[in-house]
């Protein structure tokens, strides 16, 4: 009898954020199956967990997956694990869960923390629904389109993106292109220093313009090095008053990097709430 692939969720920063049932499979599988084996070594020692961890990331998916449906076969069960979050959400894992099914390997979701779950709950969001696009490519054409891409749905949805701590101000000085209002940036979504800026996507670009070198929190340097990714959401935005102070303040003192995510405004002509 074949094992099960588990899909397992993990703290995007918080580790008190992860399911009694997540713990529970960690334990029980053969074998964990990481984008990074350093993190999730560090997930598995705090929990006291033993099970063996194998990579499984977006260099070497292609070659390692067939290696796992093996042992899937064999009757192993695997857990897929990311550094942090859902596996296959803007993160590596698609290749392993296609083959399972395709194989009528059994595929099981462990849900639990999400960045952008979390961000658009923090968001207040009034529309029923949203678009979530990952993070930019880096190839111009493709960059491109996935720009016009995010101007068209912002004009009637929520828009949900990634990016890297030493990519954001590059793509707010983009995104203004295209958006016109206002947008809300979360950072360390879940730690110690959560926090959200507001503004128009120029006007964050010029307040972040040394986010490349953002060591705060618990992220490290290494971390910005791996591109650890910041949330974007854009949604229906409210002016609160008191606002453009605090900003001033997170300029002047630039060193608390983390987590983000913005949101959209209210279209032109619409007055703000």
């Amino acid at each position: 009898m074949a094992g099960t692939l588990f899909v397992v969720a993990t703290p995007i920063g918080h580790l008190e954020d992860i399911s009694a049932r997540a713990i529970r499979i960690l334990r029980e599988v053969a074998l964990v199956a990481a984008e990074d084996t350093r993190r999730t070594g560090n997930l598995l020692r705090h929990f006291s967990i033993p099970t063996r961890i194998l990579s499984l990331h977006a260099h070497n998916e292609r070659s390692r997956a067939p290696e796992l449906l093996i042992r899937l076969r064999r009757g192993e069960s695997v857990a897929l694990v990311s550094d942090a979050g859902t596996p296959g959400v803007s993160d590596p894992g698609a290749e392993l869960v296609r083959l399972a099914r395709e194989a009528g390997v059994r595929v099981e979701a462990i849900p639990g923390p999400s960045a952008v779950a979390a961000a658009i709950s923090l968001a207040g969001l009034e529309e029923p629904g949203f678009a979530f696009l990952g993070f930019p490519p880096i190839r111009p054409k493709d960059r491109n389109a996935w720009f016009e891409r995010l101007g068209r749905y912002q004009k009637d949805l929520a828009v949900v993106c990634f990016e890297a701590p030493h990519r954001i101000r590059k793509t707010l000085e983009e995104l203004a292109n295209y958006v016109e209002r206002p947008i809300l940036v979360f950072r360390e979504l879940t730690k110690l220093h959560e926090e959200s800026l507001e503004g128009l996507p120029g006007a964050l670009a010029t307040r972040l313009e040394h986010v490349e070198q953002l060591q705060a929190g618990d992220l490290g340097k290494r971390e910005v090095e791996d591109q650890t990714a910041w949330p974007l959401v854009l949604e229906l935005l409210q002016q609160l008053a008191g606002r453009a102070e605090r900003l001033d303040r997170e300029r002047r003192d630039p060193a608390r990097g983390g987590d983000a995510a913005g949101r959209r405004a209210p279209r032109r002509g619409q007055p703000a709430t």
